[in-house]
Order: structure tokens, then C-alpha cells, then sequence
């Protein structure tokens, strides 16, 4: 397993749409392990592919209930609303407010194309929204309605 560069804000990269996933291969496996040891090492809690130059449907989520990886993700249902503060690995410092859905259910595959579905409630569901707007090109600063100071996040906590 290896750590890879995170993408920052002002790459191009963070704003182009990920190719799906059709090969699940080694190579994926691989991405998957080094994406994972990736945001373990810099303690976030989702990545995607999009996050380390590779234009591809990954991510990687763990906000401390274990790993999901979800190749191809799809978001096919959603209800309620939830407000919190997010930050990114991407955006260094950066911190704002932003809407998210309370519950969703998302498709996708797993490493080896086997389909599955997840149904995610609360900080999962923000992290599973957050990680797949990557995938579309999409970053946090996109959609807060405003930015805070880090002091201000401590308390929207």
C-alpha cells in the first residue's frame, strides 16, 4: 500500500466529470487500498479518485464506523435535510455550511463489480454525498451558503 498527492483546489482535475469504473482489476484494488491509507494518513474521513489525478467513479469513505468503498455510486433516493459545516482534504482550511440530504440510498459496486446497494443516515450520508459530487466534479465551496472561520466548525459540531 502506498499514500498518494491529494489534489487541491485549482487542479483541474477536481473539476471534470469521473469516467465510470469497467475494469476490476488489480489496478482497482490497488487504487482502493492506496485511497483508503491516503485519508487514514491525512485523518479525513472520505476520498475520491478524482482527489489523487485519477478520473474514475471510486471513493472511500470511514467516519468511524468502518470502510465503504462504492465504485460507480449512484444516489437513488434521498429525504430530509440535514445543516452542518464540511471541509475537504482538497480544500485546505476552508471550511462553510451546507445542506445535505438526512437519509439516502446509493448503488453502486464493489471492488470486484459485484452490485450493492447502502443506506446511509446522519455523518454517513453527508460523507456519501460530499465524496460522490467529487466524482461530477463538484467540491463543498460549490454549494455552502456560507464560509466559516475553524473556530466556527468546532461549534457547528
Amino acid at each position: 500500500m502506498a499514500t498518494r498527492r491529494i489534489v487541491e483546489i485549482g487542479d483541474d482535475k477536481l473539476r471534470k466529470h469521473a469516467k465510470p469504473v469497467e475494469k476490476f482489476d488489480r489496478r482497482l484494488q490497488t487504487l482502493l487500498r492506496d485511497m483508503a491509507e491516503t485519508m487514514y494518513k491525512a485523518e479525513g474521513v472520505g476520498l475520491a479518485a478524482p482527489q489523487v489525478g485519477i478520473l474514475r467513479r471510486a471513493v472511500v469513505i470511514d467516519v468511524g464506523e468502518g470502510r465503504h468503498e462504492l465504485v460507480n455510486p449512484e444516489i437513488v433516493e434521498q429525504e430530509g435535510d440535514q445543516y452542518g459545516g464540511e471541509g475537504c482534504l482538497s480544500v485546505p482550511g476552508q471550511y462553510g455550511m451546507v445542506h445535505r440530504p438526512q437519509k439516502l440510498r446509493v448503488r453502486a459496486q464493489d471492488r470486484y463489480g459485484k452490485p450493492f446497494e447502502l443506506e446511509a443516515e446522519g455523518y454517513l450520508a453527508v460523507a456519501v454525498c460530499h465524496e460522490t459530487d467529487h466524482l461530477d466534479g463538484v467540491l463543498f465551496i460549490d454549494k455552502a451558503d456560507r464560509m466559516l472561520d475553524p473556530e466556527e466548525l468546532e461549534e457547528t459540531e
